[in-house]
């Protein structure tokens, strides 16, 4: 009998990290079905802010706009003659959808060599340490969401020579508009 209440325990355990949360346009929806012992969205998305000084909505809207809360999420891959499943377009995976190479930079300057992208904290701590790395370098201010993705989009240097896409325009315009929902929402129920 113990055993099978172990299993059920770890069975739950382990569905309840690796789900994908429903309703991720209402944060405190999101953050209330992540709110376990040993996974807590919330608490992860306040230390990064703390140790970052990026606000929790800004971060929580990067992964919201990047992986839609997905864990394993990745671009789509291209077709070979419009009809074969191809290579992806990008290294881009998890929930910061973050590309190897600069992921592989986090790791190092961090010190935190066991990240993983799959990692809800992980990529809390990765997005907030990107984008203070924005604040930083291109000198964005720590709550404007709207430039904060454009470096998040395009990289730092590219922002930096001024260049931009449509693609990035308007998954900034997006970032913006949910960084400042996310706000208001989590103000309203009391988790900001």
């Amino acid at each position: 009998m113990k055993r099978i209440l172990l299993s059920v325990a770890l069975v739950s355990l382990l569905a309840g990290c690796a789900s994908t949360p429903t309703h991720t346009a209402n944060v405190c929806a999101v953050l209330e079905q992540k709110d376990g012992f040993f996974f807590n969205w919330r608490r992860s998305a306040k230390k990064a802010e703390r140790k970052y000084g990026i606000p929790m909505p800004v971060i929580l809207a990067t992964i919201y706009i990047e992986s839609g809360f997905r864990q394993r999420a990745r671009p789509p891959r291209k077709k070979l003659l419009g009809l074969i499943p191809w290579k992806r377009p990008s290294s881009a995976y998890g929930y910061p959808q973050a590309v190897k190479g600069t992921w592989d930079e986090y790791r190092r300057q961090t010190g935190h060599k066991t990240a993983r992208r799959t990692s809800f904290n992980d990529a809390a701590q990765f997005i907030a340490w990107y984008h203070h790395e924005s604040v930083r370098q291109n000198g964005v201010s720590p709550d404007d969401a709207y430039n904060l993705y454009l470096n998040y989009h395009m990289g730092h240097r590219a922002y930096a020579r001024g260049q931009s896409n449509a693609v990035a325009i308007q998954g900034a315009w997006r970032m913006q508009s949910m960084a400042k929902k996310y706000d208001v929402q989590l103000r309203n129920c009391g988790r900001r």
